[in-house]
């Protein structure tokens, strides 16, 4: 007969006291993770800090449960061969194997949150899949983040310690009788089974817990906090993309609150046919520039070029990323498409709808188009997504030919691509419009050794990079001002997203997708610094009316800069949660109700939560968003972001 001393080895309380290990260890990364992005939520009180600790446990378990359910069933299933000391030792291996595993994308977030600001979901996915980047860089990054292979190795050594100390006492059952053993323990497997899905869905509550489930405990600065990256990716993984949502009753309810469509009225003046040149600086946060952000010691600027350029050009002290990665950034810039979805608007299904964007209005007027970006052909899928966009041709790495100018990581450096930009729009017939990438401000921010003592080390990695790359813009205006195309050129120059930051306003909802929105022509009246709120969905329409464009209606979820009576407003999207900025106003929403709302002129660390003292302009500014994504999630489900 089995006795109540003999309880705590039994079977079923020794899987209740290994899975109890894993959580310990998920516990231990989440405090780690905490450690390791301190920079980020140095906002977060440490009595939030405990509360996240305490609140994700509920998300690591259901994601401990739902990766272990066939080992439970193992363990619980009714059979007596669960009773044999090598079948427990095998349970113990798998166990181990399974789980050390599972603890792995939590600790790849240790370090790749501090560029992507959200936990990883299971678009990873989708980005492995999208040209061969990513196996190519894989050994780099282990090499650079080798700590994070040591904690792994650590976590796992720790977890066998542990379980080695769990073991059953198989022969407290061999005198049960058939019967007997079988009813006890079935009732026991229907018990367990019933608290294990419990566990599963997080609760008794209607639906199970979801990614967004975490913004009912913190705003969304604290989110990532209180999940974990393994659920995260589940919770994504096969996830249908977008819904279409019923804020308003019909769609043509929600346009009459946003629409994006922009008509082309019957303006005064000829059509300016000057050629459009889009440069996206990878990585380009306003932090690491100088005009923005002024800095003190030995290193006054890290971008002295730019500086300049911007005091000729139109910029905006308010102007910012759609997005916190490459891969979302160039549909924002060159086709006013955001991303205000989890999955990246290129790798999406959606992804083969017919679109506007600069390019493909341009060509109309027969402008010449083509993208440029020296990295590998194929990265990301930008090949493809220009190709769709309307861009005629795509030059890559492939198409410089020159493999002395390589990098050894991403593609060719800044400055010999820039040049080969230059000296190729030289022979392109004009009017032509034109986008370039560059890429050595990007991990692991690799600069040509001829360099290696002309530029200082800031205090970031990434700063001597940008000091490179600053200094490449330069050699690229240097030898474009002498073409006789530069006079009649409108140069747009913004980043495709910010990176890892030194500075608490850049580690801020508001900060972290803070990027230079920059309008440059020489010789013109493009010279002020403006408080016009601007994002990258912006560029679009902002480029059509600079040029009196008058040939057809368009498609992008942004204002013109240059028109003072439209309303003007910024959206983002990072972990499951939209931020809108509008007038004096940033509203936090999660798709269902608003989360709090910032004067963010006033309060650009959005500390004091206006939401319960001024509801009737949360209801406003949540009417025109909930609007936005109605109008958004219908017309890329029902491919409508082009106007037939």
């Amino acid at each position: 007969m089995l006795k109540k001393s003999d309880l705590k080895n039994s079977i079923q309380f020794v899987l209740i006291e290994r899975l109890l290990i894993v959580l310990f260890v998920f516990t231990l990364l989440r405090i780690c993770f905490y450690i390791f992005n301190y920079s980020y939520f140095s906002q977060t009180t440490f009595f939030e800090f405990i509360l996240s600790l305490i609140y994700g446990i509920r998300f690591d378990i259901s994601v401990v449960l739902i990766v272990n359910a066939p080992l439970i069933l193992l363990a619980l299933i009714p059979f007596k061969i669960r009773t044999h000391k090598i079948y427990d030792k095998i349970f113990r291996i798998l166990f181990l194997i399974v789980n050390s595993l599972l603890i792995l994308p939590n600790l790849a977030d240790l370090v790749y949150f501090k560029f992507a600001a959200r936990r990883t979901t299971s678009d990873m996915f989708n980005i492995m899949g999208t040209g061969d980047d990513f196996w190519v860089m894989l050994p780099k990054y282990i090499r650079d983040f080798w700590y994070i292979m040591v904690i792994w190795i650590f976590s796992i050594l720790l977890m066998r310690f542990l379980l080695k100390r769990t073991k059953q006492s198989p022969e407290n059952y061999q005198s049960q009788k058939t019967i007997k053993y079988y009813g006890i323990q079935s009732i026991l497997f229907l018990l367990l089974s019933s608290f294990a899905i419990i566990g599963m869905r997080g609760g008794l509550q209607l639906k199970p817990i979801s990614i967004i489930s975490a913004g009912q405990y913190f705003s969304g600065k604290n989110i990532p906090l209180i999940l974990n990256t393994p659920f995260t990716i589940i919770k994504t993984l096969n996830k249908k993309g977008l819904e279409n949502v019923t804020y308003f009753k019909t769609f043509e309810d929600a346009e009459k609150n946003y629409s994006p469509v922009h008509k082309i009225s019957i303006k005064t003046g000829e059509y300016d046919n000057s050629n459009v040149v889009v440069i996206i600086l990878e990585s380009f946060s306003k932090e690491h520039i100088g005009f923005f952000t002024p800095q003190k010691g030995k290193i006054k600027t890290y971008t002295p070029f730019l500086d300049s350029l911007i005091k000729e050009s139109l910029t905006f002290k308010y102007s910012f990323a759609n997005a916190k990665r490459s891969i979302e950034g160039i549909p924002a810039v060159l086709a006013g498409i955001p991303t205000l979805m989890n999955i990246p608007y290129i790798s999406s299904e959606y992804s083969l709808d017919k679109i506007n964007s600069v390019a493909s209005l341009l060509s109309a007027n027969n402008y010449q188009t083509a993208f440029y970006h020296g990295g590998k052909n194929g990265t990301m899928g930008f090949d493809n997504f220009t190709i769709i966009a309307g861009f005629e041709k795509y030059y890559g790495k492939n198409e410089y030919n020159n493999d002395k100018d390589f990098d050894g990581e991403w593609g060719i450096y800044d400055e010999e691509y820039l040049q080969y930009f230059a000296k190729n729009l030289s022979t392109t017939k004009t009017p032509f419009v034109a986008g370039i990438f560059t890429l050595s401000s990007h991990h692991p921010y690799t600069i040509p050794s001829k360099y290696k003592n002309k530029f200082s080390d800031g205090k970031l990695k990434i700063q001597k990079s940008i000091m490179y790359t600053d200094f490449a813009l330069k050699r690229f205006f240097e030898t474009a001002s002498k073409m006789p195309w530069f006079d009649n050129t409108l140069f747009v120059i913004t980043a495709d997203h910010t990176s890892e930051s030194a500075d608490p306003f850049y580690q801020s909802r508001m900060g972290e997708f803070a990027v230079p929105i920059i309008y440059y022509k020489h010789n013109s009246n493009l010279k002020a610094y403006s408080n016009t709120i601007t994002q990258q969905s912006d560029i679009l329409p902002s480029v059509m009316d600079f040029l009196n464009y008058k040939k057809q209606n368009y498609i992008a979820f942004g204002e013109s800069v240059f028109d003072s009576t439209k309303n003007h407003f910024a959206v983002n999207y990072l972990n499951d949660t939209y931020v809108m900025f509008n007038e004096n106003y940033a509203l936090e929403f999660d798709g269902n109700k608003s989360l709090a709302l910032y004067e963010f002129r006033t309060d650009s660390l959005f500390q004091n939560n206006l939401l319960k003292s001024k509801p009737q302009l949360s209801k406003s500014l949540e009417k025109k968003l909930k609007a936005i994504i109605q109008s958004y999630n219908y017309r890329l489900i029902n491919n409508k972001l082009s106007v037939n």
